[in-house]
C-alpha cells in the first residue's frame, strides 16, 4: 500500500455524488449476531476440545484465529507472485481509479491492485492480511474497461470493491468475528447486506456504472449492453414464490433482480429478506457535483 497522493494524470468522468456512502441498516445488527453466534460457537468448540474430543471440526474452530492468519496471508502471496500488480505504467486505468477511489472514501494509504487471469470466470474481491489491503480484478472483468465496451461499469466495480476495504469488511479482525458465517440464512444474510454496503460505494463512486455493472453481472463482459437495467430492476416486484425467496435467502451476493432495483431506487435500502414491493423508480437523475466534492478535488 502506498500514501495517497494527487498526481495529475486526468480521467474526465461522470460526477461522482458527494457524501459518505450509506452502510446498510441491517448491517450492524446482523454483524452482532453473527459475532455473539461466533463466540459461543468458539467456547462450545474450547469445552469439547477440553473434554477430550479432538476432532477434526472442533480443532479447526478452535484454530481459527491462526488458520485464518495464514490463510490471509497465503492468498495474498498468490497475488503478489502470480497476479499483474496496476500501476501506473501497467493497467494505468485500473490503477487510477483505485487511487481516485481511495482518495474518495477516505482512506489514508491506497490498496495494492491486481488482475488475475480470470479463464471466463466474472468477478472480483478486496482482502488484506496484516495492515494491508488489496483489490484483485479478474482478467475477465477488467475487459470490460475497454473503451469498446463500458469503462464506467469497470469503475463501479472497483468502487464497489475499495467500499469494502473502506466499510472494514477486510479486515483481520471483522473476518475472525465472523466465524458463524456458516449458520443457514444468518451468514448469507449478513453477506448480502454488506454487499449493498458496498454497492454504496461503488454507486457513490461512478453512479453512471451501476447499470452495466449489473449487466455485466447478467449477461457477461461482451453482452452487458444489451441488458435492460430497467428491466431487470422490474422483475424484482414481479418474480414470486417460494423458491425465489429461497434462492436469494441462500445467496452471498443478492440476486441481480433485487440489486438492480437497490441500485436504481436509491431512496430505500436494499431488500434482504423479502422482495422489492415499492413501486419502481425512474433512474435517479445526476446531481451537479457539490463545492468541493467534484473531480478537481481528489483527482487522479
Amino acid at each position: 500500500m502506498t500514501a495517497v497522493q494527487l498526481p495529475g494524470h486526468q480521467h474526465p468522468h461522470t460526477p461522482a455524488w458527494s457524501g459518505r456512502p450509506q452502510r446498510h441498516p441491517w448491517e450492524i445488527g446482523l454483524l452482532v449476531l453473527v459475532i455473539m453466534s461466533s463466540v459461543v460457537l468458539y467456547l462450545i468448540a474450547l469445552a469439547v476440545v477440553l473434554s477430550g474430543h479432538h476432532s477434526a471440526l472442533w480443532l479447526s474452530i478452535l484454530f481459527a484465529p491462526v488458520l485464518l492468519f495464514f490463510g490471509r496471508g497465503l492468498m495474498f502471496g498468490r497475488q503478489r507472485v502470480s497476479g499483474v500488480k496496476m500501476s501506473p505504467t501497467q493497467f494505468p486505468d485500473g490503477y487510477w481509479l483505485v487511487v481516485e477511489a481511495a482518495q474518495r472514501f477516505g482512506l489514508s494509504e491506497v490498496p495494492d491492485a491486481y488482475v488475475v487471469l480470470g479463464n471466463g470466470k466474472i468477478n472480483a474481491f478486496a482482502s488484506g492480511h496484516g495492515f494491508r489491503r488489496y483489490v484483485v480484478v479478474y482478467s475477465d472483468l477488467f475487459e470490460i474497461g475497454g473503451q469498446a465496451r463500458d469503462p464506467e461499469a469497470l469503475a463501479f466495480v472497483i468502487g464497489h470493491e475499495v467500499g469494502h476495504i473502506a466499510a472494514g469488511h477486510a479486515s483481520y479482525w471483522r473476518q475472525l468475528s465472523e466465524l458463524a458465517m456458516k449458520i443457514p440464512f444468518l451468514g448469507t444474510t449478513l453477506s448480502r447486506s454488506m454487499e449493498y454496503t458496498a454497492d454504496n460505494y461503488g454507486y457513490a463512486f461512478r453512479p453512471a456504472g451501476a447499470a452495466r455493472a449489473i449487466g455485466v453481472l447478467s449477461a457477461g463482459k461482451y453482452l452487458l449492453r444489451s441488458v435492460d437495467f430497467d428491466g431487470m430492476a422490474d422483475r424484482a416486484t414481479t418474480e414470486t414464490g417460494f423458491f425465489v425467496w429461497l434462492a436469494n435467502m441462500m445467496a452471498s451476493h443478492p440476486v441481480n433482480t433485487w440489486r438492480a432495483a437497490a441500485l436504481r431506487n436509491r431512496a430505500v435500502a436494499g431488500s434482504l429478506f423479502f422482495r422489492p414491493t415499492r413501486a419502481a423508480q425512474p433512474p435517479l437523475q445526476m446531481p451537479p457535483p457539490a463545492m468541493g466534492a467534484g473531480h478537481p478535488a481528489w483527482t487522479r
